[in-house]
């Protein structure tokens, strides 16, 4: 267990670094700057994904993921905790009720919503499609569709929207969705639900879409509301077919 912890945290914990130090400039190359695409950010979501297709095949990092369920199964054969069922969105949620709380972002409620469906879209499209194709069986046997974790890939994704819209409020915002967002990932595991590479993908695959969202979002936005919109919103709990949420509402 010990060797499997610290592989854990080795793969994970990097995900913590992605705050990152920007000099004093104009607000205008601020604006610039934190609307462009870093290469030097896609590096650890890349690292993450590259890790993941190459379990696919019959190498080291394959033997990994079976030795690891094996001593997890062995040392807890009867887990079952379904927390990781509702971790996946906490970070996310915290979000909102940061901002519902007064507790600003770097983005308006509104605009912090559109980013983050967009992010969701954007990782739901790729995780779904890349379960089909790649048809892996998952580690307790049900069903063909375990890479990448799809409830790694959600906490994740949460975690970085988390983090870009509080890293400058305070980096311990970041911390504790990356912190949430691993723990959802290794529960994943426990429950013999996915393989370990599995889960490093989705993480990766979970980062990369909110930065592709945060790239995408205003460029979309002008292009179809313009550059001035203004967007009105209001927001309402809800609940239907057995779940809680968020009702919202905009106007354009």
């Amino acid at each position: 267990m010990k060797k499997f912890r610290c592989l854990l945290i080795a793969c994970c914990l990097p995900g913590f670094l992605f705050a990152q130090v920007q000099q004093p400039d104009s607000l205008a190359v601020k604006k610039a700057a934190e609307n462009t695409l870093k290469i030097k950010s896609l590096i650890i979501p890349a690292v993450f994904i590259g890790y993941g297709v190459i379990s696919l095949g019959n190498n080291a990092i394959r033997d990994l993921d079976k030795t690891t369920k094996n001593e997890l199964q062995e040392d807890h054969p009867l887990f079952a905790a379904h927390v990781d069922d509702y971790s996946q969105f906490a970070p996310a949620l915290a979000v909102f009720a940061l901002n519902l709380s007064g507790v600003k972002g770097k983005h308006s409620l509104a605009d912090a919503a559109g980013i983050y469906v967009l992010s969701s879209a954007i990782m739901g499209g790729t995780v779904s499609t890349l379960k089909s194709a790649s048809h892996r069986l998952r580690p307790n046997g049900n069903g063909y569709n375990s890479f990448p974790s799809g409830h790694t890939a959600n906490a994740f994704a949460a975690a970085e929207f988390l983090n870009q819209e509080y890293k400058d409020v305070s980096p311990w915002y970041g911390y504790a969705g990356y912190t949430v967002a691993t723990a959802t990932g290794v529960l994943r595991m426990y429950n013999n639900k996915h393989w370990l590479s599995d889960v490093v993908a989705g993480a990766g695959f979970g980062i990369l879409s909110t930065k592709v969202a945060y790239y995408l979002y205003p460029r979309l936005k002008k292009l179809v509301f313009g550059k001035e919109t203004k967007v009105n919103y209001s927001m309402a709990p809800l609940y239907q077919d057995k779940a809680i949420g968020l009702s919202f509402h905009g106007t354009f």
